[in-house]
């Protein structure tokens, strides 16, 4: 099979903040795209030209909107000869996989299917679970025959969301193939978009593996960080300080503490636990820094506590304000915040908690976490909680929103200057 921009039709499943990108991009190229989403809101607003995501600008959008077709309904992208999967693949309750959205977007195509087709996934997912999982439904629905009449890749997703300088034409992208043949074909079909190059992994199972432990090398670092902070708050040593004097040395490396959310640090590692431990091994170095992250959030707002208690600041009915919920700075982004964590456990104590941040989605917070953001920001407050390092809250006099010369102000970020914090993490 060769590739041309002309013979084939992309249908990239998934309209997110990876697979509307993605989708542009092979547009820009000369590729007819389809951009499908179950999400009918999602779509409409895409055909309107907006993304709220703010991934792709409004210029961008317009400049391919007839190379590219956004769509809801699933026979719209049946002359699709290349499906790309770019839908969520997160946790449950009880830190498992959820694979139903992918699995789902995988009935969907098998009923699509015809022979030749190539269906690529970049969903974050664990090493197997493309030939395991996803195979088996292909075939069992469209009745073809994987690496006879349809072939499959995996080529994992590195988008960086918020970030202005890192996009999908200038990442280098890891492909795969099932075959030799269908590697290269892939592979191709990819550097014909990507500026920075590929990297060809020698298997579908090496490329999910290199994905997932992208993030749980960060995650792992991140917790280290954590640890160190939380034994450092113990010596009454600020973390920072201690960070900035070790990174003179030239291969510390720069990590800092920190809430750690969003649709991958804080997911992707159950996802190779998952499959370590039905394989009879139990990861304890990757468990354990999990769970030293996923505890920092109560950490931070019983640190805010002692504070108040230390400025003789009563606890119940006092008013706490955070700046931001966004899972990193300057996005919108709200997945598996974990400053939610913070809100809840300062809530538990009776303190009531407004929550601003210009840069979130007020229905999207609303409707995830059924917490009503605040528009403006009117009154004075007992404790103040910078939680995202946005570059619009730089603007911000935190002097003039504090109650009074006792109000506590805690930095989980190290983003304000340190003479207008009482402690920072």
């Amino acid at each position: 099979m060769e590739i041309s921009l002309f013979d084939n039709k992309i249908a990239v499943i998934g309209q997110g903040y990876v697979g509307l990108p993605l989708a542009v991009e092979f547009a820009k190229n000369g590729y007819e795209v389809y951009g499908f989403d179950i999400n009918q809101r999602r779509i409409q607003e895409l055909q309107s030209g907006k993304d709220q995501t703010r991934e792709v600008e409004e210029l961008e959008l317009k400049s391919i909107k007839n190379k590219i077709q956004f769509t809801s309904i699933i026979d719209d992208i049946k002359d699709a000869s290349i499906y790309i999967v770019t839908v969520p693949t997160p946790i449950d309750d009880f830190k498992k996989p959820n694979l139903n959205p992918l699995k789902q977007a995988t009935k969907s195509i098998g009923n699509l299917l015809d022979k030749g087709n190539i269906v690529i996934y970049e969903s974050t997912v664990f090493p197997g679970c493309t030939e395991e999982e996803c195979v088996p439904i292909l075939e069992k629905i469209s009745g073809l025959k994987y690496n006879e009449d349809f072939y499959c890749g995996y080529s994992p997703e590195r988008v960086n969301p918020g970030d202005k300088n890192h996009k999908v034409y200038n990442i280098i992208k890891v492909t795969s193939g099932s075959n030799e043949k269908i590697t290269n074909v892939i592979d191709k079909l990819y550097k014909s978009i990507i500026k920075a190059g590929t990297y060809k992994a020698s298997s579908i199972k090496v490329a999910e593996a290199a994905k997932v432990i992208e993030n749980t090398q960060r995650d792992l670092n991140i917790s280290l960080m954590n640890e160190l902070a939380l034994i450092f708050d113990k010596m009454n040593i600020d973390t920072t300080e201690v960070l900035e004097a070790a990174g003179t040395k030239w291969n510390f490396l720069p990590f800092r503490p920190g809430l750690v959310g969003g649709h991958c640090i804080g997911v992707d590692p159950y996802y190779l636990t998952y499959k370590a431990e039905s394989l009879g091994y139990y990861p304890e170095v990757i468990l354990s820094g999990r769970r030293i992250n996923d505890t920092m959030g109560v950490h931070i707002a019983n640190k805010v506590i002692k504070l108040m208690v230390e400025n003789d600041l009563k606890i119940k009915s006092s008013k706490a304000l955070v700046l931001g919920i966004t899972f990193k700075e300057n996005c919108p982004d709200i997945r598996n915040t974990r400053i939610v964590d913070v809100i809840k456990e300062l809530k538990s104590f009776g303190i009531e908690v407004g929550v601003y941040d210009p840069y979130a989605l007020k229905e999207e917070v609303r409707d995830t976490y059924e917490i009503e953001l605040i528009d403006q920001i009117n009154e004075t407050y007992e404790v103040i909680i910078l939680a995202v390092g946005h570059d619009y809250f730089k603007a911000l006099n935190i002097k003039e929103l504090k109650k009074d010369k006792n109000s506590v102000v805690f930095d989980v970020k190290s983003f304000l200057a340190k003479k207008e914090v009482t402690s920072r993490l």
